[in-house]
């Protein structure tokens, strides 16, 4: 019974589908088979902007095996989208559709698919199509997009704007101790390693199973229903497993769209599957500028806060980011003002990508602290302690939690910040410099509205199932542990389905709420399986459960005891066998209410972590190494340690990546990303990343969600790359403020000091 307690919630348990993964059991979009499949492959623009003139297929036709070629010219009508989907995650504006007519919008724009009985014959084919263009003026640089920013009547509906308190104009002009600088972050692109894929099934009465790969089944069955004028109850959208995606699943990607348009015009089975290449034409983190200006009393209290934003978005839709909010809700400072705004380039609609807004807006924020902190001579540390706030500072209202101290502390500790010098350039080993820096990370601790339901069988297997998805941060396990610890089964006795637009209403996998939220949801359920239980118990003949509540007892080891009397109790399928049911199935809803309730008790909801990085600089090459990496994380209860950590790991990573790699670089000339595949567009390797240490602060918060829950998929990046930039100018002595970091910028002697 003892080794049984240790599958619940608190439990490092392993991935419970970790052994389908690694045996190749786990079928990705692309990879269910299906009889008569056809292959389609798309044909990308080759202009930024302007229009198709002529579209010439005949050769592609002529080749033996190709069945059709779909284009503007032929496509089947489609109804233009319906935006009363209010489950959309789409900013305002009019949606990018495939092949709807002859303009185009962005470079390697979707302008054909070709459908071949194989894949070869399709890729061949798709390569012989020609397109004439009337090309119209583009573009696509964002810092000549500045003269035309502005912030829409319209805004999306995650946007928060920023709350100005006090003076910070004037407390700003009149502070002794003052940085005013400018930080860029340049476009990056998500790059998970499954490419976008659909897999349509024609199931010969009309209806369609759609395999796809996204981060919300029903959100993708529900755009379909309302752009091809189905019925939402003839679509199944399947999404069982996900090779990652970081945001880019948020939407549905156009090669679902094309793919269930093929379907129904040809009534056959077709998949499309974008190149790595094409994964470059959706959408990406918007590139950003930041200015901030922050001053401080000579001692160090911070007096005044200016942070102003740009990011980019495409001309069809308005994308915007909580980019300026996050530091004027850390610290504490009576004068705060953000503004924030969007330029428009002709490339595709940027879009969320692991923490949007805060990765960018924490990140720079951070950077600029560490330089009022050198500024105002005083530790980095020690200044962001004397500026700390136990209440959100631009909301005016107590966290639910915010053990973001204890995070300093334990971080500090365990990195060893106490032996650090202050001095720039004052730590070296052999011909390379030595730099420790620290930031602070900052997210929203999320809760949306989420269904399950829980199937018990009379040999005490109990099935658990939601809508929700897993794209690897390990939804399957948080389901398994949540119905675990509640009716106190072996994980081997639970089976988890998810990914499956016909389970209960899920929302779609992001902003680090699915655990908090799908996990209550089966919580809910299971504990509406345990009173049904127990009821049955205490009718059952000389019943030591007779009259228990369900305080009173304690579901352990596959039975229901008395609390204070284990041994007073009966096995579950003893009381399934007695009951004479064979199944106990019901569905319940974890909803939106509670986040209600807390939002009328005006309590902030977030993560937060304290990051500290060592980094290693060949003073001649330029060349930087992260050593190490301890990054101490205030997030609530934790479900699974075990795999809490590589959500930490993961997220620290892609913070370290967007500090030293990554970077979609564009040729203006022709408005393209040129690095669109992985040997130019770097992310980290394994011989990037070294030592990196997680550290789980102990921040019981009975408020934030049903669970105690915070969410942990983007908490790891936040301020991350800020940490490593801070660690290169106590290095180096130089401030880089344009990410990423590359050799030249530090080489370069015009970067100043």
């Amino acid at each position: 019974m003892n080794v049984l307690q240790n599958v619940g919630i608190g439990s490092a348990i392993n991935r419970v589908d970790g052994l389908q993964k690694v045996t190749g059991r786990a079928r990705y979009a692309a990879e269910h088979p299906v009889p008569g499949l056809l292959h389609g492959v798309i044909v990308s623009g080759a202009i930024p902007k302007g229009r198709i003139v002529t579209l010439e297929d005949s050769e592609a036709r002529a080749v033996p095996g190709v069945v059709e070629v779909l284009s503007h010219k032929n496509r089947p009508h489609v109804a233009w989208f319906d935006r009363s989907h209010k489950d959309m995650v789409a900013p305002p504006g009019s949606p990018f559709k495939a092949l709807y007519d002859d303009k185009i919008l962005f470079s390697g724009q979707p302008i054909a698919l070709v459908i071949a009985e194989s894949f070869e014959v399709a890729r061949y084919a798709a390569s012989l199509v020609r397109a004439s263009y009337e090309v119209e003026p583009h573009n696509t640089d964002f810092h000549k997009a500045q003269a035309e920013r502005f912030m829409p009547s319209k805004k999306r509906d995650t946007y928060h704007p920023p709350k100005n308190r006090g003076d910070a104009d004037a407390a700003f002009a009149a502070a002794p101790v003052k940085v005013s600088a400018e930080y860029h972050l340049a476009t990056e692109h998500h790059n998970p390693m499954e490419m976008h894929a659909s897999t349509v099934v024609w199931e010969g009465d009309g209806s369609l199973t759609v395999f796809d790969k996204t981060q919300g089944p029903q959100n993708v069955r529900d755009y379909l229903a309302g752009v091809f004028g189905m019925s939402a109850s003839t679509i199944r959208v399947m999404n069982p497993f996900v090779g990652g995606a970081f945001g880019s699943g948020l939407r549905p990607q156009y090669q679902v769209y094309l793919a269930v348009m093929a379907a129904r015009m040809l009534q056959r089975s077709v998949r499309v599957v974008m190149t790595r290449q094409q994964m470059f034409t959706h959408g990406h983190r918007p590139e950003a500028l930041q200015s901030v200006q922050l001053g401080a009393e000579r001692d160090g209290t911070m007096t005044a806060i200016r942070n102003s934003a740009t990011t980019s978005t495409s001309r069809y839709e308005n994308n915007m980011e909580d980019v300026v909010i996050w530091g004027m809700m850390n610290y504490a400072c009576e004068n705060a003002a953000g503004e924030y705004a969007i330029a428009p380039v002709d490339t595709a609609t940027s879009t969320d990508m692991r923490a949007p807004g805060a990765a960018t807006g924490m990140t720079f924020f951070e950077m600029a602290v560490d330089e009022l902190a050198y500024a105002a001579g005083i530790d980095p540390l020690e200044f962001r302690l004397k500026n700390y706030s136990e209440t959100d500072q631009m909301n005016g209202t107590p966290f639910t939690s915010k053990a973001l101290r204890e995070a300093y502390a334990e971080g500090a500790e365990a990195f060893g910040w106490s032996r650090r010098s202050q001095a720039p350039r004052s730590m070296k080993e052999g011909r390379e410099l030595v730099g420790w820096g620290v930031a602070t990370g900052m997210w929203d601790a999320m809760f949306s509205k989420t269904s399950a339901s829980a199937r018990l069988s009379a040999n005490g297997h109990l099935e658990v199932a939601s809508a929700a998805s897993d794209i690897g941060t390990g939804t399957y396990t948080v389901m398994t542990q949540a119905a675990a610890d509640t009716l106190g089964l072996p994980v081997e006795q639970i089976a988890v389905r998810l990914g499956d637009s016909s389970l209960p209403k899920a929302p779609v996998e992001g902003g680090s709420w699915m655990a908090a939220s799908v996990g209550a949801a089966v919580q809910l359920a299971c504990r509406s399986v345990a009173e049904k239980l127990l009821s049955a118990a205490a009718k059952m003949q000389n019943s030591p459960l007779a009259g228990a509540s369900m305080e009173a007892v304690r579901f352990s080891g596959g039975r229901i005891a008395l609390r204070d009397d284990p041994a007073r109790g009966v096995a579950i399928t003893e009381v399934m066998r007695a009951s004479g049911t064979d199944v106990i199935a019901v569905e319940e809803t974890a909803s939106a209410g509670i986040s209600g309730m807390i939002s009328q008790m005006r309590k902030s909801r977030n993560t937060h972590s304290a990051i500290f990085v060592e980094v290693r600089v060949d003073e001649e090459l330029g060349v930087v190494r992260v050593t190490r990496v301890v990054n101490a994380a205030a997030a609530g209860r934790i479900i699974n340690p075990k795999t809490a950590r590589s959500q930490i790991l993961g997220g620290v990573v892609m913070g370290i990546s967007m500090a030293l790699h990554e970077e979609s670089m564009t040729d203006h000339r022709y408005g393209r990303f040129m690095n669109h595949n992985y040997a130019e567009y770097h992310v980290p390797v394994n011989a990037d990343i070294h030592d990196i240490q997680v550290i789980f602060v102990d921040e019981p918060d009975p408020e934030v969600t049903p669970l105690g829950v915070k969410g942990l998929g983007e908490i790891g990046i936040v301020g991350t790359a800020a940490a490593v930039a801070n660690a290169i100018f106590h290095a180096t002595g130089k401030r880089v403020r344009a990410l990423p970091i590359t050799i030249d910028k530090l080489v370069d002697d015009t970067v100043a000091p």
